[in-house]
């Protein structure tokens, strides 16, 4: 269960950091940063990765900034709250691990499928992992009481 709860405080820190870095960017020229970054990482600047990149950073107005930086400030403190109630063993986190995990196998299972790539193979390994075991911790309690 602490495994689980350090990946899912893992998983919130690092949203907080991306949340962090788009508030960075509010008020700022996040094409030209982009460009400069394409650059800095020695992309071609024609390549498909680097075009995405720089197109999205065109597109990205002060309001969008804003409710990225609110949506991954959300995400970052619900992942935070459920690793905090799964390292004090809270049943309600137990549950919200299950249905967070459970939601995503949908979509990543499709992924895996459409584009198969180890990457994708351990995400989705890891996912059903946590889902299993979230459903057996939950299992084994309801059968206790």
């Amino acid at each position: 269960m602490r495994l689980v709860a350090l990946f899912e405080a893992a998983k919130g820190a690092l949203v907080l950091l991306v949340a962090f870095g788009l508030h960075a960017l509010l008020h700022r020229d996040a094409a030209a940063l982009a460009v400069k970054l394409v650059g800095h990482l020695h992309l071609h600047p024609g390549s498909h990765f680097a075009r995405v990149v720089i197109e999205a950073a065109a597109k990205l107005s002060d309001a969008r900034l804003w409710t990225l930086t609110a949506l991954a400030l959300g995400y970052s403190a619900l992942r935070l709250a459920e690793a905090w109630g799964l390292w004090r063993q809270r049943a309600w986190a137990e549950w919200l691990a299950l249905a967070s995990g459970g939601i995503y196998l949908p979509v990543e299972l499709y992924e895996l499928s459409e584009k198969p790539t180890l990457l994708r193979l351990s995400i989705v390994l890891l996912n059903l992992g946590i889902v299993v075991f979230m459903a057996m911790s939950l299992h084994r309690e309801r059968r206790r009481k």
